[in-house]
């Protein structure tokens, strides 16, 4: 099995009492440790204001651990084994005297040599800055990427739009350089993302035509058929804009659009994300539709009154030789008709259509149809002849089903980031020249919603959300 390094581990969890903690985070480290990527010895530490002891932190754990990677019969001892290594610490999130408790809790669990750590920031974002700074009040951190290391872990959104996403990186890059910085999007650690580079650049078929001259328009769907159910406080605050379309769609619209790296190291990569992103139009409030599901405001946490728009759908320009005149049309709402996340890549007509469409009629456009999420697929859109005797043509599908096609499992995006982390790879993890970029595309957009107090139509929930006549929906 893979090792990261001759040292330990810790782990520590702020905010670990939390849903992101139970359900996703540690659920990941379990599935690591089954496959062996977590060093011997580790520890994983959580830190959080509710009043649990040890043993009540393990029983919240326990119901999310789930054995994909190891037999049945050797589920339970792999547990028990995970459990035992899973400690907790109830304090207060900008307390001294709360670290300090943490930190001789990790010098008690850390035995066996010197430890890297990790400080995974699963609390709401305000509190970032002054968790950062009080764990560097406490004497926590090793400066530096120094041997062994501290790295930090930032859940999105970081801030509300480009002037205070400034002031958290200035903030946080005091405490932490920005190579200890880790700024996770957990939809770039999906497969289907991951594969996007691999997909345009070691396959002839496709780079010669991705460009303007061979696709007619670009779009990139993000679709839930739930509410905001328990987390309205938090999603009130900031927005389907904010909590969806600046981080993982704009990280998607970089992958699918960048000029081709000078390497696949996370530099080069990032690079190219970067230059993409700052030749992205910023979003005109006359190229968007905005909505609010009906019963939104009936939601636990909602103000009476609110404007936050749970769908919007509009139209980004790219202004550079590639993409020029090339519309990306970008959506994503709650409440709507299904659960979907998927880009769709329309292709121009080829010169000699006419004369096949002379003799079977209208034909209908290739396109390719990445899907991120549920059932992973790649599919291409082509046009046949249907058998028999009359010139008839249809549309197929050439159709990479991952599930059929992969006999193995699919790790959980969590995995593959913290994985990443572990090993010190940054490539899926957003720097601050691309988080600055997307601020810059989408600030303009929120702050003319906000002070014009642009009301959101409202849109019966389980449809396809508001503004369906706008342009960027016209070809659903």
């Amino acid at each position: 099995m893979p090792e990261i390094s001759g040292r330990g581990l810790s782990v520590v969890i702020v905010g670990a009492s939390g849903d992101l903690a139970r359900n996703k985070i540690i659920p990941a480290l379990f599935s690591l440790f089954c496959q062996g990527y977590l060093p011997e010895p580790f520890c994983i530490i959580g830190l959080a204001r509710t009043a649990w002891t040890d043993p009540d932190f393990r029983n919240q754990i326990e119901p999310h651990l789930t054995c994909r990677y190891v037999p049945d019969r050797q589920c339970a001892e792999k547990v028990r084994d995970f459990l035992g290594r899973c400690y907790y610490v109830s304090g207060q999130y900008s307390s001294v005297d709360s670290y300090l408790t943490l930190f001789q809790r990790m010098q008690q669990v850390e035995q066996g040599g010197p430890f890297d750590r990790m400080f995974y920031m699963s609390v709401p974002p305000f509190l970032f800055l002054e968790v950062a700074r009080t764990m560097g009040n406490a004497g926590l951190l090793a400066c530096g990427d120094q041997t062994p290391w501290s790295r930090v872990v930032i859940e999105k959104p970081f801030g509300r739009d480009r002037a205070s996403s400034d002031q958290l990186v200035a903030g946080i890059s005091q405490i932490f350089s920005e190579e200890q910085t880790y700024r996770i999007d957990h939809y770039l650690g999906k497969e289907v993302i991951q594969n996007l580079l691999v997909l345009r650049f070691a396959n002839l078929v496709f780079e010669p035509i991705w460009s303007s001259s061979f696709i007619e328009r670009v779009r990139i769907s993000w679709k839930e058929d739930i509410g905001v159910g328990e987390r309205g406080g938090y999603f009130n605050e900031y927005g389907i804009i904010r909590d969806v379309i600046q981080n993982h769609l704009t990280q998607i619209l970089a992958l699918v659009a960048m000029e081709p790296p000078a390497s696949f190291r996370s530099h080069d990569v990032s690079a190219a994300k970067t230059d993409l992103l700052k030749a992205v139009r910023p979003a005109d409030l006359d190229n968007w539709a905005i909505g609010q599901y009906d019963g939104y405001l009936d939601e636990p946490g909602i103000p009476t009154g609110s404007l936050t728009p749970t769908f919007a759908a509009g139209v980004l320009q790219i202004d550079n030789a590639r993409w020029k005149g090339v519309p990306f049309f970008v959506d994503a709402g709650k409440g709507l008709d299904e659960r979907v996340t998927e880009i769709r890549i329309r292709f121009r007509p080829t010169e000699c259509c006419r004369a096949v469409e002379e003799a079977a009629g209208p034909l209908p456009p290739n396109e390719l149809v990445i899907r991120v999420q549920p059932d992973e697929l790649i599919r291409l859109g082509i046009v046949n002849k249907v058998p028999g005797l009359e010139m008839k043509v249809a549309q197929t599908w050439l159709n990479l089903a991952y599930k059929s096609a992969f006999q193995t499992l699919i790790p959980e995006a969590y995995e593959c980031l913290l994985l990443d982390i572990m090993q010190g790879d940054r490539s899926l993890f957003i720097t601050r020249g691309e988080l600055a970029a997307s601020w810059d595309i989408f600030t303009p957009l929120l702050h003319d919603l906000e002070e014009r107090n642009v009301a959101p139509a409202v849109y019966a929930f389980g449809t396809r959300g508001a503004g369906q006549t706008h342009a960027s929906t016209e070809e659903q």
